[in-house]
């Protein structure tokens, strides 16, 4: 696993130890990045299933100004931690133990907007659908945010959420990506 492309391009980044995560292949990432970028001029996401942190990564090394990074898991927390410091992200990135509601409940009251959000979240927990209409409600994807979801290929989201429409959606195997953006015109 390593960082695709950008200020990084090529460093190694750690896997989380043990089988509690999947990582986004390379292939994967960069397909990803190829959709909904590939670079960007600056902005925030939201890594919230994290894991080794690597797509909030990517997007830095890609030029987004600022990630939060999200996992209830201490292994995953841990991973982050030593991936961000390999790439100098340290002044980039916040870094929370904590499971996805309670995380979004917190940004949520910090009034934050996100340019992209990423949604990686355990294939057999899947709660995707609740979470996009979580964050559609809260209106907490800026105008032309778009949020990314990987998920197994036997889950399919609906075209619309409210606001928020899917505007792509490739499959890798068994890894589906699942690309949302706001859409203004309701």
């Amino acid at each position: 696993m390593r960082v695709v492309s950008g200020t990084c391009k090529g460093k190694a980044l750690k896997a989380v130890p043990g089988n509690s995560t999947r990582p986004t292949t390379d292939k994967v990432k960069e397909a990803i990045f190829n959709m909904i970028g590939p670079y960007f001029s600056g902005g925030l996401g939201l890594d919230l299933f994290a894991g080794s942190g690597g797509l909030g990564i990517e997007a830095l090394s890609r030029g987004l100004d600022r990630v939060i990074f999200v996992d209830r898991d201490g292994k995953a927390i841990q991973t982050i931690k030593e991936n961000i410091s390999v790439c100098n992200f340290g002044e980039y990135a916040e870094i929370y133990r904590n499971d996805a509601n309670r995380a979004l409940k917190a940004v949520i009251k910090r009034e934050l907007k996100f340019d992209i959000i990423f949604l990686d979240p355990p294939y057999k927990k899947q709660q995707l659908l609740d979470i996009l209409t979580e964050l559609e409600q809260k209106e907490v994807l800026t105008e032309n945010g778009v949020i990314v979801c990987e998920h197994g290929h036997d889950v399919e989201l609906p075209a619309r959420i409210g606001r928020l429409e899917r505007t792509k959606r490739e499959q890798y195997g068994i890894i589906n990506i699942t690309i949302f953006q706001n859409d203004l015109v309701e």
